[in-house]
């Protein structure tokens, strides 16, 4: 019971790093486009090395090949299939500035709390492997949550939403990832011997977070913020996890 609270805790903070965004959006306004750039690729830098250097090597230490192999591909398929459902929504935009705006809030918004699902399914996973792990993971999605949240609250603001309304919707935001920790539990203990699928499964959604949404969005106006922001990600987390 106590593992269970901890794992709730630390993904319920883990969540909450999206309305800090959002807060910081509405107090002192969007940050600039390097820094965005950099933040989100420092973000999925720390989650590659999350895969690389935790969840894969845990999963293909306890687990069947076969199982690591199966839980990788259904990660990514399991994301990729999200991403274009979410991406699939109606392409008629609203005629008015502020109407398009909202929507692209919105869609932000939809696509943060779809992800945040695996990313809390992530934590839950990491801690039943390893003590630790799973606040390591909480690390890397609390980085990848905080722009995120920026990404919400600055389309909507600029919308001319109510800050409480942004506020709001952010804080129902991050209840998806204790949600997702909650359901990775479940998934654990119902399925026994079954630890390196999940682990597998939470590097392939991890994986595909990264190399199909964070480093593309990153790079697209300055490539060079982002590549720096995504090495110092990877080697901060990496020592991080060898003095750990």
């Amino acid at each position: 019971m106590t593992k269970t609270l901890e794992i709730l805790w630390i993904s319920m903070i883990a969540g909450l790093a999206t309305t800090l965004g959002s807060i910081l959006v509405l107090l002192f306004g969007r940050p600039q486009e390097r820094v965005l750039a950099a933040l989100l690729a420092g973000a999925g830098g720390v989650m590659l090395a999350v895969v690389s250097l935790d969840l894969l090597p845990t999963a293909w230490e306890i687990g069947p090949p076969l199982q690591v192999l199966g839980g990788l591909i259904s990660g990514l398929i399991f994301m990729g299939l999200a991403d274009r459902r979410l991406n699939s929504s109606s392409p008629n935009l609203p005629l008015t500035r502020r109407q398009r705006l909202k929507r692209i809030g919105l869609l932000v918004a939809s696509g943060i709390a779809l992800h945040d699902l695996p990313e809390g399914m992530a934590i839950a996973v990491g801690q039943e492997a390893t003590d630790g792990l799973g606040f390591l993971i909480a690390l890397a999605i609390t980085l990848h949550n905080l722009p995120e949240g920026m990404a919400t609250a600055a389309p909507l603001k600029m919308a001319g939403i109510r800050g409480w309304k942004v506020l709001l919707l952010n804080v129902g935001i991050a209840f998806f990832t204790p949600l997702g920790a909650f359901l990775g539990i479940i998934a654990v203990e119902s399925v026994k011997n079954s630890l390196a699928f999940f682990l597998a499964l939470a590097g392939g959604a991890m994986a595909f977070l990264v190399f199909g949404e964070l480093w593309p969005l990153s790079r697209e106006r300055h490539p060079h913020y982002a590549l720096l922001g995504g090495v110092l990600g990877y080697v901060f987390f990496a020592i991080l996890s060898f003095f750990h």
